[in-house]
């Protein structure tokens, strides 16, 4: 199965004229047009402001010290943060075959704290149209929901980088303390990476602080970039605890998932995945018969919750029509894949390799938001169940998947 794609996407809209953007800057007008021929979206509708009042202000700087260290241990259903955000990918001169074409994609992305059971904060993530439509693209076409610890169970730590500098901004309805974070790779091949963080984080607990991120890429022959513009932070009312939904439609948080990969001797790697204070937290394992499906997550890899918001919005140029159409494959043909308890509806394309005498199999889900893949994280519902050559032997397929953090049951 393909890794994610790292999240290392950066920083503001207040740059991003002087970030050279391109099109992906019309979201801080408020959005981009699409550079690809697709029609754009509706003029952004930013949501209304909220203002905090002084009492609210207090009460924020009050409430670490009365329960605790982490903000979320102060998280209230309703809490919200809502950005404004763009991506677009631009093919630079003669393109190879198998480059990537171009693409770009605009709306709104929110998260929303829909339950709270401590140690557990319940949250939901969706992306829209600018006019409030769920987004057309099928990597974000749905509702997602990710299960967040709110104490603290390990070190988690994720140094900002690049040259730094203060600022005061107005956002949200609000004034704020900043400070910015300019990270240029170019003279690498590498991008210019942009971050504006408020100094006292308080309703943008959820993203780290995050006010504004942007990413102009350089090198390799693919221009483009990708941006975050907050446009609303909120509060909810104190003393709301929510339901907590199941993991029915999970991002990754509360998941795992089972792979074989391997040719002569195949492996099992188990792909576990946690949330905590702010980060998404990741680690494959060798599977265990006893005991937890998902017994620690000491040495995760840990990735900042923006980051990882703007990394899937930049995958999501990747898929742009579902089901997949692989350039040389034959039209698909329907199944039905058992993968360990679950029935699957698929689709079978078969390439033939005739100077290997092999044919090459790809097995994708019919519908990935199908019930029949209820608690599989989002990454893998648009990877292959299966990637083989046959009859050789080798690739990867999906063994199984299932839901490990307490009362998140499908």
């Amino acid at each position: 199965m393909r890794k994610p794609v790292a999240a290392s996407l950066s920083r503001p809209a207040m740059l991003c004229a002087a970030l050279a953007l391109g099109t992906s800057c019309k979201s801080v007008e408020p959005h981009t047009t699409p550079s690809d021929g697709t029609t754009a979206p509706p003029e952004v509708s930013t949501p209304a402001p909220v203002t905090e009042t002084a009492t609210e202000a207090e009460a924020e700087a009050e409430a670490p010290t009365r329960r605790g260290n982490s903000l979320w241990l102060n998280a209230r259903v309703g809490d919200r943060v809502a950005y404004s955000f763009s991506a677009n990918r631009k093919a630079m001169g003669r393109q190879a075959p198998g480059t990537v074409p171009s693409a770009a994609v605009a709306g709104v992305v929110t998260l929303e704290v829909s339950a709270v059971e401590l140690p557990w904060v319940w949250v939901t993530l969706y992306f829209t149209e600018d006019g409030g439509a769920p987004s057309r693209q099928p990597l974000l076409a749905r509702p997602l929901v990710m299960p967040v610890r709110a104490d603290e169970s390990r070190a988690l730590d994720a140094p900002r980088e690049g040259r730094q500098s203060t600022e005061q901004l107005a956002a949200a309805g609000r004034q704020w303390e900043a400070k910015r974070y300019l990270n240029d790779k170019r003279s690498f091949d590498g991008p210019l990476e942009n971050r504006l963080y408020a100094a006292t984080p308080g309703p943008l607990y959820l993203t780290n602080g995050l006010l504004d991120a942007s990413t102009t890429l350089s090198g390799f022959g693919t221009g483009g970039g990708s941006q975050l513009t907050l446009v609303e932070a909120r509060q909810g009312q104190e003393g709301g605890t929510g339901l907590p939904p199941t993991l029915a439609r999970p991002w990754g948080p509360g998941t795992w998932f089972d792979v074989q990969v391997g040719e002569d001797t195949p492996s099992v790697m188990r792909t576990c995945q946690a949330a905590e204070r702010g980060f998404l937290l990741r680690q494959q394992v060798t599977p265990s018969k006893t005991g937890a499906a998902c017994p620690d997550f000491t040495q995760a890899d840990a990735v900042p919750l923006e980051e990882a918001v703007l990394a899937r919005i930049w995958e999501s140029l990747d898929v742009r029509q579902w089901p997949p159409s692989p350039t040389g494959l034959a039209p698909a043909r329907s199944e039905t894949v058992a993968v360990g308890a679950h029935r699957v509806p698929a689709l079978r394309f078969e390439t033939p390799q005739p100077q290997m005498n092999n044919v090459q199999v790809q097995v994708y889900a019919a519908d990935p938001w199908d019930e029949a893949l209820s608690g599989l994280a989002h990454e893998a519902r648009f990877q292959p169940l299966l990637d083989q050559l046959m009859p050789a032997g080798g690739g990867m397929q999906l063994l199984d998947w299932g839901v490990w953090v307490p009362g998140g049951t499908p």
